[in-house]
Formats: C-alpha cells, structure tokens, sequence
C-alpha cells in the first residue's frame, strides 16, 4: 500500500505543477531574473539561511536519528510552494510561478551540495549524485510544467480555465495520498519524543519568519516567501526521503507538510486580516 500512494503523491504532484504550467506565461517565469535584489534575498532565506537554522536546531535540541533524517530532508528540500492553493489569491503570481521554476534550477546544485555538507552532522549517509538530482527533478518538476506551459500556447483559453480545476483535483488527491500515508504508519508518529516534536516545529516557525523577513516591502511577495521557506519543496523532497530504507523518515517529512499546510493557512488568514485593517486604517 504504501508504494501505491508513494505513486499516488509523486502523480499527484506532477499534476499539479503541469496545472501551474497551464496558467504560467513565459514573462512571468522570469520575472524573478529581472529583479536581482529580491531573486537574491528569495535564494538566500530558502537554501542558506533555513538549511541553517535545521543545522542549529538539530545541535542544540537531542533529536532521535529519526527526526535528523527528516530535518536533513527538510533542510535541503528549498523551493517554491504547492500548497497551500489559497497563494493564487495573492496578488504575486508572477513571483510565485518565477520562484517555481528558479528554486527548482537551483536545486539541481543546492540539494546534493548540501545533503553532502550535512549529512554527517545529522547522523545520516545520503548519497545523491548530480546526474541522479538532474534527472528526478526534470522529471518531477521540469517536464511538467513544461507540459503545462505548452498545453497553454497551444489551447490558451482552456488551459486556463482547466488550470484551476487541476490544480483542486490534484492538491485534494496529494493531501488524501499524504493522510492516509500517515494514518498506515502512525507507528511513526506515537513513537516521537518531545524533542523530536520540538525541532519541527521550531524548523517550521523560524522558516515562516525568516521568509517574512527576507519577503522585501510588497505585502504580498513577504507572505508567498514566508510559505515557501516554511513549506519547502513537496517534490523535491519525497526525492531525497526516498534515498532513506525504511519509511520513518518519508513519514515524518510527510507529516511536517501536512502540519505546514494547516500553520501556513492560519498565517495567510492573518496576514490577510493585517492588510484588511491596514488598508481600513489608511482609508477610514
């Protein structure tokens, strides 16, 4: 069972990003390139800064071997978000989509470069050439939105208004795929110690501030930047979580997605409500 939802979420997430591709023009997969100053601040806070604070928090806090594995994981896995659906209500889609496609360019170099930098301090052996990097991640990411882009030069009008249809039915398939996963392997989860519980959820709220802080001035470019750190990479790494025997840590990864979906959600309604009263107070 548990390959079939292994199927199940890699599927799932490859829909999803070919959906992303369908409402993606390619003046808004660069628009990132033309802004040197935020496409760097936006690299720095997901593959230097939190990778980071995952090193720091697995020094100070006595994890299990489980637990460092996850934050191994989690610590490499930068990129863009793809969940939660609720950032295509930010007014930041060319942001948003620019990041997709740049992180997962960089994590072509970033992920092994990384995983070989940490894996000692976090008492796991991952062993991810670049050729084996490049060719999931074409695969995963690339191809998809490739097709998704190509669907939209050739169909513009539907594609568009498909996009939006795929990106539910597959974020639903990707979430159900997720909480089953969990609920098979719960053992996983009882067995986690207070610690362990602690360094994710630290992992996840320094992620959330470093992004909102690395963000710049534009509301909603903060808020996208401040998912995107705390969420890191789904596709990317269910990569790396598969180069680990056994499936504590793919759970464990895949649980701190799902708490991030929920984290992530409450802090888009909060920043949402913040501009609310912003803009309330500015025009009374």
């Amino acid at each position: 069972m548990t390959e079939t939802l292994m199927v199940l979420l890699k599927v799932s997430i490859a829909v999803l990003i070919a959906g992303v591709g369908a409402g993606t023009s390619p003046s808004e997969l660069t628009y990132l390139w033309r802004r040197p100053g935020l496409l760097l601040r936006s690299l720095t806070a997901m593959y230097l800064v939190v990778p980071a604070v995952a090193f720091g928090l697995v020094l100070i806090i006595p994890v299990e071997p489980g637990v460092k594995a996850a934050m191994l994981v989690l610590a490499v896995s930068a990129g863009a978000p793809l969940l939660p659906r609720r950032l295509k209500n930010l007014n930041s889609q060319q942001y948003i989509f620019s990041l997709l496609i740049t992180s997962s360019l960089v994590a072509i170099v970033a992920v092994p470069v990384w995983a070989a930098m940490l894996d000692a301090y976090f008492d796991a052996t991952v062993e991810l050439s670049l050729r084996t990097v490049v060719s999931d991640i074409a695969e995963a990411v690339l191809l998809p939105i490739m097709i998704g882009m190509a669907a939209r030069a050739m169909f513009p009008s539907w594609s568009e208004r498909l996009s939006d249809r795929v990106l539910m039915i597959a974020g639903v398939v990707l979430a159900a795929s997720g909480v089953v996963l969990l609920v098979v392997h719960r053992e996983h989860l009882v067995g986690l110690t207070l610690p362990g519980v602690l360094a994710l959820a630290a992992l996840m709220i320094f992620a959330l501030f470093i992004g909102h802080l690395f963000g710049g001035p534009e509301p909603d470019n903060r808020s996208a930047l401040a998912i995107a750190c705390a969420t890191r990479h789904v596709g990317i790494a269910l990569i790396v979580a598969t180069e680990f025997v056994g499936a504590k840590t793919l759970v464990l990864v895949i649980a701190y997605f799902v708490t991030a979906f929920t984290v992530s959600s409450i802090y888009l309604t909060w920043r949402r409500r913040s501009q609310q009263a912003g803009n309330a107070r500015l025009h009374p």
